[in-house]
């Protein structure tokens, strides 16, 4: 029985950079072997263990077959007579076939030491066009490392081009979309992961109204970089710099949908794109089984955007419209996703990244000025019931009335 370090931890070891998750693969060992050694079995798939003391997992070395359709479509293979190498070529990048025994020397069959000093995401064999959650994976792996210069292969990426034709996306499942989707969103930058996917052809299949953005131009005055799609990186790649939560990420990236549906002749205008966005974004929610609190913020955010960009200029009555659609007096943090996301949303053109926004500030005082409304006082006024409501209505009202006159003066 051989113990090997393998996959991610060597790899971010060479690198420099924090290892987190070790995988460990056994070697020449059989389930009984392990089972005796008191390991405790997990897995119905394929023979792995947690380390009786560590927790850690532990995989029999397998090979593995391809025997259906989609991420799950594979038969696989353990036994004492697989090899390291065996074991190791089935992964999916030359980054990712590495491994270390327990002095450190490294195994390397597939050469991913010279594509990490090359800063080349490569694919080890042609097995890689089997598995399309790979075609995710890779993308999420150039938002890890572009900032270390990392660039995906031309022969990985016409391996995933060809996957992205070949139909083999849409047998993915919502759930493991969704995980290597969060994932990549929360890499330092983000935006990289859609243009790999863009590059490659995999957003016009998996996002198709992210896809439609690009080549849709937006009035220059307000946006330098015209072009709709760009702007949505832009957009994303800020939201990364000033570290916001997924949420804030997922509502970035669809926030601007609905100008995917602006017909040419209208351009650069795009007229109530905010309402017109709001069933693409629920479909992009829906077909990746988004987090509630995700769906929530990002139709939100699409709705509600361009009110934010011009808080200053709204009627108390839109104002307070904003704050109720919101419930921003039992789900204050929400209504902070939805300031950052604006801010983002400002922040996220070109050569504008670092303007000022004093709408944040705006908004958030007058959530202050509305939540400060005492309803006992209404309450031994006599008011109850809808009459209660609209009480208290009327006083939030008047209190951001004063709160616009008092920002004003």
């Amino acid at each position: 029985m051989q113990i090997y370090k393998v996959g991610g931890a060597v790899r971010d070891r060479l690198l420099g950079k924090p290892v987190t998750d070790i995988d460990w693969v056994v070697v020449g060992a059989t389930t009984e072997e392990m089972l005796a050694k008191g390991f405790r079995p997990v897995g119905a798939d394929f023979p792995v263990f947690l380390h009786p003391k560590s927790g850690e997992e532990y995989a029999l070395a397998r090979t593995e077959r391809k025997s259906g359709r989609g991420y799950g479509g594979f038969t696989f293979h353990a036994s004492p007579e697989v090899t390291l190498e065996e074991d190791l070529i089935r992964r999916d990048l030359t980054i990712n076939a590495m491994a270390e025994d327990d002095q450190q020397n490294l195994t390397d069959p597939y050469h991913g030491q010279r594509d990490l000093e090359a800063r080349l995401l490569r694919h080890i064999s042609p097995a890689f066009a089997e598995d399309p959650l790979r075609v995710l994976r890779v993308a999420r792996f150039a938002a890890r490392y572009a900032g270390l210069g990392f660039s995906v292969a031309p022969e990985t990426l016409e391996l995933m081009r060809q996957l992205s034709e070949s139909g083999e996306l849409e047998a993915l499942t919502a759930e493991r979309s969704w995980k290597e989707i969060s994932r990549a969103l929360m890499e330092d930058q983000p935006q990289v992961f859609i243009e790999v996917l863009r590059e490659c052809g995999a957003l016009k299949v998996l996002m198709p109204e992210v896809d439609a953005l690009f080549g849709v131009p937006q009035p220059e005055a307000h946006h330098p970089e015209i072009d709709t799609g760009v702007h949505t990186l832009s957009v994303l790649e800020q939201a990364a710099k000033h570290k916001q939560p997924l949420t804030v990420r997922w509502a970035c990236l669809l926030h601007d949908l609905g100008k995917g549906l602006t017909p040419e002749e209208e351009w650069p205008r795009h007229i109530a794109h905010e309402h017109k966005g709001l069933k693409l974004i629920k479909a992009v929610n829906e077909r990746f089984k988004a987090p509630k609190d995700c769906q929530e913020l990002a139709l939100l955010v699409g709705e509600y955007h361009t009110h934010g960009h011009r808080a200053l200029e709204l009627k108390p009555s839109t104002l307070l419209e904003l704050l109720q659609s919101f419930d921003v007096y039992r789900r204050p943090q929400r209504f902070e996703e939805f300031i950052a996301a604006c801010e983002m949303d400002a922040r996220g053109r070109k050569g504008l990244e670092q303007r000022s926004y004093p709408q944040a500030e705006y908004l958030r005082g007058a959530a202050n000025a509305a939540r400060t409304v005492a309803v006992q006082p209404l309450l031994e006024k006599g008011f109850k019931g809808p009459e209660l409501g609209e009480a208290i209505k009327r006083e939030r009202l008047k209190a951001l009335k004063a709160y616009k006159e008092a920002a004003a003066a």
